[in-house]
């Protein structure tokens, strides 16, 4: 085992994966503790030089200390976004979050950072942003030293975002809008964000920074529409939908297996998420934010070879 060792809590998610693949670049050895271990090996190859997979619930104390154990670094990247049985927002954010900040400050971890999301606050009326803000809360009374990064939305070519928007772009005669399109954005290229998080845990800087990570423009949701039905050569065909009828489609869509849509993000969607501009961000990582139009390019130029 070669260089510092960072601990990746998600390394199998959709940013996790990203993360590690970002913190080898810069050097480190990472950690990839998740639920599957299998799966992480069928993602990152064989345990090596460079990499190491090991099975760990982020709710099993003794499985966070075994992953944490000899660490230099840990990042706490895991998410839930429906609440089913046991797996509740309080447990995964807040008191899963605390137990591993808990843990890494007494096993001696030098750096942690923890992955929450623009607009976590401990007093929001939605139940999952509030548990995002309490997680942060709860972590740096356990790691005072904790970096906080809050991404915008993501996106990627192998997204839920971008990929659901054009596929109902090309499916739908008409597509309904949450709300009236008002809702102002500002997505972030999940590789940017990665790198933002190794590019942290490089720098010798120890100050608690809280970072809030948005991408090089901001939209409203009818003008982002517009914009990936124009670079798609598609037309768009709009229509606003109160959030009330949102609501209530999203409490149906819960009881599938993998929902199209959720109550939480129906009130994600209501709030602006701006990163705010008194606060760190990529320009202080060193980091040019890659826009969204290039990524989206990227995508449609890939599934028009492959087609």
């Amino acid at each position: 085992m070669t260089g510092r060792v960072v601990t990746v809590f998600g390394g199998t998610g959709f940013l996790g994966r990203r993360v590690v693949d970002h913190l080898r670049q810069h050097g480190f050895f990472v950690r990839i503790a998740s639920r599957h271990a299998r799966r992480s090996r069928d993602l990152f190859g064989p345990d090596g030089a460079q990499v190491q997979s090991v099975e760990a619930d982020i709710r099993d104390p003794h499985a966070v200390a075994e992953a944490l154990a000899g660490a230099f670094a840990a990042v706490n990247a895991v998410s839930l976004y429906v609440e089913r049985g046991a797996e509740t927002f309080h447990a995964v954010h807040v008191e899963a979050g605390r137990r591993l900040a808990a843990r890494a400050q007494q096993g001696g971890v030098e750096r942690l950072v923890q992955v929450s999301g623009i607009g976590a606050d401990p007093a929001s009326p939605s139940l999952y942003v509030r548990k995002r803000g309490e997680g942060e809360r709860a972590v740096r009374t356990a790691f005072a030293d904790a970096l906080v990064v809050r991404p915008a939305v993501m996106f990627a070519p192998d997204d839920s975002f971008l990929n659901t928007i054009l596929a109902l772009l090309r499916k739908l005669p008409i597509l309904p809008m949450f709300g009236r399109g008002l809702t102002r954005l500002q997505p972030a290229y999940v590789g940017d964000v990665a790198e933002a998080i190794a590019g942290a845990l490089a720098r010798t800087d120890r100050r608690p920074v809280t970072f809030e990570l948005g991408g090089p423009r901001i939209y409203s949701y009818e003008e982002l529409l517009r914009t990936v039905a124009r670079e798609a050569g598609l037309e768009a065909r709009l229509v606003p939908m109160p959030f009330a009828a949102w609501e209530a489609l999203a409490a149906v869509a819960e009881m599938l297996p993998n929902p199209p849509v959720t109550r939480n993000q129906i009130e994600l969607m209501q709030v602006d998420t701006v990163a705010s501009p008194g606060m760190p961000g990529f320009a202080e990582l060193g980091i040019l934010p890659r826009p969204l139009e290039d990524v989206l390019r990227d995508m449609l130029a890939r599934g028009a070879r492959e087609s």
